[in-house]
């Protein structure tokens, strides 16, 4: 049996997820967003903390990465709340998958369902045909600092978000309609502008159609349906969110199995990471694309060399386009024959070249068409703009090309990123 149909009969798992007791803990206080936010808005978790006081707190479970320069200090007391809070504040739930509704900033309800995965069947490396992949490429130098914190922690707070392509709805769906007039398991606003969060726990019946959809999404007909090739290895899970943090994992999974030996390895709860998974068909789900800007650049010898290098390509993708926006004005670049799937793709691959034989010259990604005019404008530099990934060509794109640039899209705003509320032994 080959890896992927070993991890298609368990893709996706119940775990022993731990929680407060929400009736004597305040959940709003509890709940914290996730730590890769706001990492230039030191204000925002000066706010977090003055909200949360000295009740007990997620806050106190993780490491904000605007601290991060500051994590040998933080990280000792990070793990010791952890323990204390084992002690003292969190209680099991065994066998546990959870369903998730989050109301959004904006009035709109993501859903999603919150189990395990195993680390196993996850690899973040390009042209990867696990199971489980990255959507956009990995920082390698970003990865050790989340393995020191995580080395000693007894437990983890997921924040990673897993995506299903599943259009006809058949995994998330349905489950969220069974339970919904069930008590929930919590059920309150979150902090500064989050929204809101309810949950029920799935009975045993719920999680077993829950596992037997995931693999039906696996079967070679969906796959030749969705992608026009049965042959195709299967893509269950793309990371929408959380991916540096996944790969952390997968890293400090890997350090122990290479000291305790395979064998031993096989049953550690840290070859599993507790994750929330979303079906990229959510009508809350919303992408956005990340334009591109550069500076330092002689403007008329990039523009040559970029219609050169669009002019050169002899690729099988469909035609695409590439808007030129600097202070003179705007130039339309025409791409009949790109190699990548996506625009963003061809453009980052030239810029990419274009900085390895140019290195005064710099590239920044920008939020907001915008915002980015009002910066070519400031900075005399020189912005690019494309049409912006549609949701549908996620695990196309993945599953031709790899993983995608970095910094490809944007997967919602700060607020309704996933907030810290559930936890997991991995000690």
């Amino acid at each position: 049996m080959n890896p992927n149909e070993i991890c298609s009969a368990a893709c996706f798992a119940a775990a022993d997820i731990l929680l407060p007791d929400f009736s004597k803990v305040d959940g709003t206080r509890w709940a914290v967003v996730a730590c890769d936010q706001y990492t230039s808005e030191p204000e925002y978790w000066a706010r977090a903390e003055a909200a949360v006081g000295d009740a007990p707190s997620t806050l106190r479970m993780i490491l904000p990465e605007v601290y991060l320069d500051e994590k040998e200090a933080r990280v000792p007391t990070i793990n010791a709340a952890m323990k204390s809070y084992l002690a003292s504040v969190l209680q099991e739930h065994p066998n546990a998958m959870i369903a998730l509704e989050r109301t959004q900033s904006d009035g709109t309800v993501r859903r999603g369902i919150l189990g395990t995965v195993d680390l196993e069947c996850y690899d973040f490396r390009r042209g990867s045909d696990a199971l489980i992949r990255a959507t956009e490429g990995t920082v390698l130098e970003r990865i050790p600092p989340r393995v020191e914190i995580r080395r000693d922690a007894p437990v983890e707070l997921p924040h990673v978000m897993l995506l299903i392509d599943d259009p006809k709805r058949t995994v998330i769906e349905p489950i969220l309609g069974s339970c919904a007039d069930r008590e929930p398991l919590y059920d309150f606003d979150l902090m500064l502008g989050g929204g809101h969060v309810r949950a029920h726990r799935l009975e045993q019946a719920e999680q077993a159609a829950v596992q037997a959809a995931l693999a039906a999404l696996t079967e070679p007909k969906e796959i030749e349906a969705k992608y026009g090739d049965r042959t195709l290895a299967p893509l269950l899970f793309a990371v929408g969110d959380g991916n540096h943090s996944l790969a952390a994992a997968k890293a400090a999974y890997e350090e122990i199995k290479s000291r305790i030996g395979v064998d031993a390895a096989k049953d550690h709860p840290a070859r599993y990471a507790l994750v929330e998974l979303v079906n990229l068909h959510d009508g809350a789900l919303q992408f956005e694309p990340i334009y591109r800007a550069v500076f330092g650049a002689d403007q008329k010898a990039l523009l040559r060399d970029l219609r050169q290098a669009l002019a050169a390509l002899n690729g099988s993708a469909a035609a695409q386009s590439i808007r030129c926006v600097t202070a003179d004005g705007e130039t339309d670049f025409s791409v009949p024959h790109p190699v990548q799937q996506l625009a963003v793709g061809t453009l980052q691959a030239f810029l990419d070249a274009y900085v390895a034989e140019h290195p005064e010259v710099t590239v920044d990604y920008i939020h907001g068409e915008d915002s980015l005019r009002t910066l070519v404008e400031r900075e005399n530099a020189v912005g690019f703009l494309f049409e912006g990934m549609r949701k549908d060509e996620l695990f196309r794109t993945v599953i031709f090309d790899g993983a995608l640039p970095r910094k490809t899209f944007s997967m919602g705003h700060a607020p309704d990123k996933r907030y810290y509320l559930e936890c997991r032994r991995i000690q």
